[in-house]
């Protein structure tokens, strides 16, 4: 059992301490910088599935980039490439800065602005295909193996922390000043990330992959090595079927205008409710962290999301519906602590960029394609209908994959995760 005198030994690592407050201060304006858009695009349109294609123009180029920039991961610094993707994702903010100003000037200026909007979020796609990928496979060059999984842990609930204060300080800051003033708060913290980011050693890093062959024979190794393992190839695959069938985030917006009319505050309490669930997890998990039944947790974890999205979908009460998304934030927290401790117990390091990229790009699938799904199924149908379905096909994808992966049912340490 992990005590807290084995968390204050992961605390006192320098390089650790600096790779949370960078992942903070990206976190934070990746969540401001997402409920905004959605907001945003939103007043522009008024139609749902102008929110499905904010997900589908973030998620197109990871599609395409994923895969190279695995292997690039593996083979050059992970922390220069991830410093690098937030600068570009601080130009894409700048961008979404410049287009604000041009949404208040009429249709014109409307139409302009939301082109712009999703040309800007092709470009922040981009660097999301390198950034997603190369923080996942930086922490364990960063802290040693006997400290991995509290490190993750500890990492996992910091990152719910900045998802809660990121969409209410969000919605605060559009009431105040609109996109102009939230997006320059945006490309300032990524700067800021990149700068904690500069005094980070890796001690405990391998030495860089030298497979031979093409950037796709490479892969294709990295591809195999997937394969081979069910527990890895289960548990990314379960994430990516659960949350793009049944993830209810991209219907916020109509949510909170047309259903529980609570405006952009209220939308940002909404996000918010999900992170504070992953938190109240999160700190729960570190006072009482588990090492047992772990496979059995993870796909009950995943089953109470579902459940919890099917209440959201039916609520026309604020407070139940915020109740229902802080408790589907509180199992999607044990899953994604489980998810993760059983991927990087059961990947070397050399291998972990190329597997981290087919999570992330599952990742990308199950949130940015899930918003597209969400979406549209809310154009097809109505917003409520989409979300009742979506939070049935959780349920659904939860029987299933216990049967096709045993497994990873059956896993009942980290440990035996090993490779």
């Amino acid at each position: 059992m992990i005590k807290l005198r084995s968390l204050s030994a992961v605390w006192q690592n320098p390089a650790f301490t600096a790779f949370l407050l960078a992942r903070l201060t990206g976190m934070f304006a990746t969540q401001i910088q997402a409920v905004i858009i959605g907001w945003q695009v939103y007043e522009l349109t008024g139609e749902a599935m102008s929110l499905a294609y904010v997900g589908l123009v973030q998620f197109l180029p990871m599609l395409v980039l994923l895969l190279p920039a695995g292997d690039l991961i593996d083979r050059y610094s992970r922390r220069s490439i991830l410093m690098a993707s937030w600068v570009v994702a601080s130009i894409c903010a700048g961008a979404l800065w410049t287009l604000s100003a041009h949404a208040a000037t009429g249709a014109e200026g409307k139409t302009l602005a939301l082109t712009g909007i999703y040309a800007t979020l092709v470009l922040f796609g981009c660097s999301r295909a390198f950034s997603g990928p190369a923080v996942q496979s930086l922490l364990p060059q960063i802290v040693p193996r006997a400290q991995l999984a509290q490190a993750i842990a500890a990492n996992s609930m910091l990152m719910r922390a900045a998802s809660i204060g990121g969409p209410l300080v969000g919605g605060v800051l559009y009431s105040l000043g609109g996109g102009t003033l939230t997006y320059a708060v945006c490309a300032v913290c990524f700067l800021l990330g990149v700068t904690f980011l500069v005094p980070i050693t890796t001690r405990y890093a391998e030495p860089p992959a030298t497979d031979a062959g093409s950037m796709w024979q490479r892969f294709g190794v990295g591809i195999r090595f997937i394969r081979q393992r069910p527990i890895i190839l289960g548990t990314i695959s379960l994430d990516l079927f659960a949350v793009l069938l049944g993830g209810v985030v991209a219907l916020l917006p109509i949510y909170a205008k047309e259903i529980l009319h609570v405006g952009p505050t209220g939308l940002g309490a909404l996000r918010s409710a999900i992170a504070i669930g992953e938190i109240c997890a999160g700190v729960w998990l570190s006072l009482h962290p588990f090492n047992h039944a772990v496979g059995k947790r993870m796909f009950l974890a995943v089953a109470i999301f579902g459940a919890a999205n099917l209440v959201f979908s039916i609520s026309y009460w604020f407070w139940l519906s915020f109740l229902a998304l802080a408790v589907a934030g509180a199992a999607d927290m044990v899953s994604v602590y489980i998810r993760s401790a059983l991927v990087q117990f059961s990947t070397p390091d050399n291998m972990r960029g190329r597997v981290s990229a087919v999570n992330m790009l599952f990742i990308g699938s199950s949130n940015e394609l899930g918003e597209f799904r969400a979406g549209s199924a809310a154009a097809g149908f109505n917003p409520i209908t989409a979300a009742i379905l979506g939070g049935l096909c959780t349920l659904g994808v939860v029987g299933l994959w216990m049967r096709l992966f045993p497994t990873l049912r059956k896993v009942d340490k980290f440990e035996e995760a090993g490779f």
